[in-house]
């Protein structure tokens, strides 16, 4: 797709329009052919029912390790349409599947790269990011060892792993971004965007909010330092670097030094020990209640600390700015190659453009129009079963008073027969 259409537009004249009284028509007509400007490279929204089948390739590489994608909009959702996204199917599995599109190049051009992931089955370990791939990848082979120009989205593994991942490629080695960015976890779809401009700064978004930003070479481990410490330079030698010494005062008691370990005269020879077989006998060896350990002078504040020694710096002669850091040439696919233990992700709404207000437009009137009905759809279905399980509850505990009523009035019949035949008896 070579020129926007859509939200974009209507966003733009929202925007330009504001919450106060219209502007002229040339303000109206300005913004509308601003959004028209923007280039739109790839954009897939599964609107067309199955028709994403012809766009979308499923690698055959270890097939019998793949899951399959399946269309749909979930459990819940805030349109039954428009939510429709591929959704991993079986758990434990590999995903591998990848579009392709006109090869661009960013280079002089910001570069936006935005979609949406709905972990619905509140997902336990499991990547819910996608990849940007050159026109050369071998679709039908993606895989882990595929070459990618940059990996971006959200990974989750247990506690300790919730983060989102910004990884470019850099002369054909990986670089993450060195800034922790924590992802969301809970059950709903948020909206995920990278942008990277040509002076290469860069943003990370989630759900139209900035959580990072900055700049690639501080951010990235791309190029060398700029400065590095002067190795003609040695600290002197009187520096003193240590904020805490040994109180000079402080003189170890006479007492400290006890074994750790001391004989247990208190033991006895066993009656059965045979020396000839177990060897001479002698007394066990138990902790020592004594024991204070190895003695360790007090510390105090060091009189003499002077701080860290600031080496000296200078120019790192390896350092040589590469102004092109941002740029990639063909980009052409974007794939998701994932594993997931506990299958449910929904992936949609992806777009790939040159305008960031394109994008956000796009992101408000996708997700930002459903997000909240697919939460109220939720919140419904939660209280729906809280109620099912509270009425099936009530009658398991209903009929399992019933049987212990019909019990007690059975053994009450029968105490009362047994009563009567014993008098007939007497």
């Amino acid at each position: 797709m070579a020129a926007a259409v859509g939200p974009g537009v209507g966003g733009a004249l929202r925007r330009a329009l504001g919450p106060g009284p219209g502007p002229g028509p040339l303000l109206l007509l300005g913004a509308a052919l601003g959004a028209a400007r923007a280039a739109v490279y790839f954009q897939e929204q599964f609107l067309d029912g199955a028709g994403w089948q012809k766009r979308w390739v499923h690698s055959e590489y270890k097939a019998e390790r793949l899951g399959t994608f399946k269309l749909t909009a979930g459990k819940f959702y805030g349109d039954p349409v428009r939510d429709k996204g591929l959704q991993t199917s079986e758990n434990s599995k590999f995903y591998a599947i990848s579009s392709r599109f006109k090869p661009f190049s960013n280079k002089g051009k910001t570069l936006v790269i935005q979609y949406t992931v709905k972990h619905e089955q509140k997902i336990d370990c499991g990547g819910g990011y996608i990849k940007i791939f050159s026109s050369d990848l071998d679709q039908k082979n993606l895989s882990g060892d595929s070459h990618y120009y940059i990996m971006f989205g959200p990974d989750i593994c247990g506690s300790e792993t919730k983060k989102v991942h910004v990884i470019l490629n850099y002369k054909n080695k990986p670089h993450p971004l060195k800034k922790p960015i924590r992802c969301k976890v809970d059950g709903y779809t948020h909206l995920y965007t990278l942008i990277i401009r040509p002076d290469q700064t860069y943003e990370v978004k989630i759900d139209n909010a900035v959580v990072a930003s900055g700049n690639l070479e501080d951010d990235l481990d791309f190029l060398p330092p700029r400065k590095i410490n002067d190795p003609a330079v040695k600290k002197p030698r009187d520096w003193d670097d240590r904020i805490q010494i040994d109180d000079p005062n402080d003189i170890k008691p006479e007492d400290w030094d006890e074994p750790e370990y001391i004989m247990d005269t208190s033991a006895e020879k066993p009656e059965d020990w045979d020396d000839s077989v177990n060897g001479k006998w002698s007394y066990p060896m138990v902790k020592n209640p004594l024991y204070r350990g190895e003695w360790q002078p007090r510390q105090i504040d060091n009189p003499n600390y002077r701080g860290v020694w600031p080496h000296p710096k200078i120019d790192n002669p390896n350092y040589s700015p590469d102004y092109n850091i941002y740029s990639y040439e063909n980009i052409s696919i974007i794939g998701l190659d994932i594993w997931q233990v506990r299958a449910g992700t929904i992936f949609d709404n992806f777009l790939i453009t040159d305008d960031e207000d394109y994008a956000e437009d796009f992101g408000d009137e996708t997700w930002g129009e459903t997000k909240d009905p697919e939460k109220e759809m939720n919140i419904r279905q939660t209280e729906e079963e809280q109620e099912r399980e509270r009425v099936t509850e009530e009658k398991y505990f209903e009929q399992r008073f019933k049987k212990k009523i019909k019990e007690k009035r059975k053994s009450q019949r029968d105490r009362v027969m047994r009563s009567s035949i014993k008098k007939e008896e007497l």
